[in-house]
């Protein structure tokens, strides 16, 4: 899988809401700084060309859906940042969240008992 550009990766949020749009849908969608339609058509067309998208051709028009699960992009995107960032350590994740005061106790406390269930 190919990294995405922060764009690619808004037009794939808007995919993945929308399951299948045409390109002025996605357009549509995006509320701040939208690019023009040709830039965001070349989004689209990347994101096909690295894998993440497909398309129905209606005539000349294509509507364009994600080929990609959110689920699998997030576990692979969680996975390289904690690799990145955290050398590939989990409790440094949730040690930087708790530092950072991203993460209350009670959260904590329910973090644990899900581990404890699965164990």
């Amino acid at each position: 899988m190919h990294k995405l550009t922060n764009k690619e990766e808004e037009v794939m949020h808007i995919l993945w809401k929308l399951e299948k749009a045409f390109v002025k849908e996605v357009l549509a969608e995006i509320k701040s700084d939208p690019p023009h339609y040709n830039t965001l058509s070349t989004i689209i067309r990347n994101l096909e060309e690295k894998g993440y998208v497909a398309y129905e051709a209606f005539g000349k028009t294509h509507r364009y859906y994600p080929i990609i699960a959110k689920e699998d992009y997030r576990k692979r995107f969680m996975n390289k940042a904690i690799e990145n960032y955290f050398n590939n350590s989990y409790k440094n994740v949730v040690s930087f969240f708790a530092k950072e005061e991203k993460i209350s106790v009670e959260e904590l406390k329910e973090i644990i008992k899900l581990i404890e269930k699965k164990q």
